[in-house]
């Protein structure tokens, strides 16, 4: 019998978080849509704190004067913090809202170009750069293997792929059993992520693990729990029942993210 790839171990992972169509159709609001302004003002602390590991790791590739380039840019929270070396950021997304927030922040520190499309089809609309980040982005891939095949095209010295350890959408499992008694999937995982990444190009990957602050999907302040009501595909007059149960069960300001790089192949 065929072993199963990482990759198809990883489809079949993503494909078992669908939302039940029976519960969509109760939904009073889409459970998609995320706001920009909470995308910026990941990117502005990204600003003003230290570099993570992931900036880190992109700054060894650059070299002074470089380009990044930034895949599922956002605000620009993996990118902009690399302004004060890199010549050029551009910024590929799907979203104009969020690329209007991404050249807002640029401002006029470092020339920032942006771009709009999805990944890998928006890979024909940009050249290659010293080095690509994205952060954030993986668990909404099915199609991991051709993605990280396209950002290694891209990349002439490294690639720096961010995500949480486990799928962002697990903190809230619990909850899906409380409202709707629906059991949650607990994978895939970063560990199959860098499988499938190993399997796609046969390369040598450089992995970290650390803590940083969490999503918005995990977070408490009004905005985060209207978020998470929204997600969890609950009408308005839940968000009191919802906020108790949050904080009944907080476990702190931050997460576990991975952060893997590997060489480029530009």
């Amino acid at each position: 019998m065929p072993s199963v790839s990482a990759q198809e171990q990883w489809a079949d992972a993503l494909r078992s978080w669908a939302i039940p169509q029976e519960i969509l159709d109760r939904a009073p609001e889409s459970p998609w849509t995320l706001p920009p302004d909470a995308f910026a003002e990941s990117a502005r602390l990204a600003l003003e704190q230290p570099p993570t590991p992931t900036h880190r790791l992109a700054l060894e590739g650059l070299p002074v004067g470089g380009r990044v380039l930034d895949v599922g840019c956002g605000a620009g929270a993996a990118s902009l913090p690399l302004r004060s070396r890199a010549g050029e950021i551009v910024g590929v997304d799907q979203s104009p809202a969020m690329l209007r927030e991404f050249l807002a922040l640029a401002g006029t520190a470092v020339t920032a170009t942006a771009v709009e499309g999805n990944w890998p089809a928006a890979a024909a609309l940009v050249d290659p750069a010293d080095v690509v980040v994205c952060a954030n982005v993986a668990y909404n891939v099915p199609a991991l293997d051709e993605f990280v095949t396209a950002l290694s095209g891209m990349a002439r010295r490294k690639v720096v792929l961010e995500l949480t350890s486990s799928h962002p959408q697990q903190p809230l499992n619990w909850l899906w059993h409380h409202f709707w008694e629906l059991e949650r999937p607990e994978v895939p995982t970063a560990d199959t992520a860098a499988e499938v990444i190993r399997e796609a190009l046969g390369v040598e990957l450089e992995t970290v693990r650390w803590t940083g602050r969490k999503p918005l999907a995990s977070r408490l302040d009004d905005r985060g729990v209207a978020w998470i009501r929204r997600r969890l595909c609950l009408p308005e007059d839940r968000t009191e029942e919802l906020a108790h149960l949050l904080r009944s069960r907080d476990s702190g300001a931050s997460t576990e993210l991975v952060t893997i790089a590997w060489a480029g192949q530009a």
